[in-house]
């Protein structure tokens, strides 16, 4: 005779069991712009976008949300059963990189997430003139950003600038293209030209620079000191000669008349 066995099934359970098995045997499944599975969707600055979320294999009404990243975005009302649209109006450079995430309410596993890859030139131009003391460093910065990220190139004189070890150095992130010149030259006198070039565009931005000459520096500490030693010197010489400056202040007698 075959012994049955019944499985005890803690309290609280079953529900989360069935809201799984429920997902699992409808196929139930949400897309964006009809993709099933997370994506990239390129564009350009300016015209707005539109993201649609869809709830797939669902035989009831199934409640989405929208993500921005970890923020969750605001929707109305008619705006969140079974179907929700999301528009980014105008799309600008802040928006590159960012993702948006449809997730279903009662699963939150359930969800479909795209990146945005927001393609725009570099924004570089105009000029500046920097005066700068012999021996002193110097840094030249100019703005890089794009997307796709550009290529930067610095020069001198309208020549491809030679650097030199120990004098130049260069820093360059997604964003920004820094010319370092340590201890500054009279030879360093010139036009830099920062030039920036990407498939949307290109940009250049010049830096006058001039070297002025080295500045005298007289240590505080020995002027301080400088200007005791004369002061006490003027005095010590008024007290060792107030009787000859006194006679000069005194009157002569006067010469009595007969």
């Amino acid at each position: 005779m075959v012994q049955r066995r019944s499985l005890a099934v803690p309290y609280g359970v079953p529900v989360l069991a069935i809201s799984f098995l429920a997902c699992v045997a409808t196929g139930l499944e949400l897309s964006v712009n009809n993709h099933a599975a997370d994506f990239t969707l390129s564009t350009e600055l300016g015209p707005p976008i539109s993201l649609s979320c869809l709830v797939h294999n669902s035989s009831q009404a199934e409640e989405l949300l929208w993500y921005r990243g970890d923020g969750q975005v605001g929707l109305k009302d008619g705006n969140k059963v079974n179907i929700s649209n999301i528009c980014i109006s105008p799309v600008n450079e802040s928006d590159n990189g960012v993702t948006f995430t449809c997730k279903l309410a009662r699963d939150k596993s359930v969800q479909v997430s795209v990146i945005l890859d927001v393609h725009f030139p570099p924004r570089l131009s105009g000029e500046e003139t920097l005066h700068v003391e012999e021996g002193k460093d110097v840094s030249l910065t100019c703005n890089s950003k794009s997307n796709p990220q550009a290529q930067t190139t610095w020069y001198k004189d309208n020549h491809s600038l030679t650097l030199q070890q120990n004098h130049h150095e260069l820093h360059q992130t997604s964003e920004v293209f820094r010319l370092s010149i340590k201890k500054v030259q009279k030879s360093d006198n010139g036009t830099y030209t920062c030039v920036v070039e990407s498939p949307l565009g290109n940009g250049t931005r010049d830096f006058h620079l001039i070297v002025e000459d080295k500045k005298p520096v007289f240590p505080k500490e020995a002027v301080i000191a400088a200007v005791v030693v004369v002061t006490i010197t003027i005095f010590f010489g008024v007290v060792a000669r107030k009787d000859k400056i006194f006679k000069c202040f005194k009157k002569p007698k006067e010469t009595a008349l007969r």
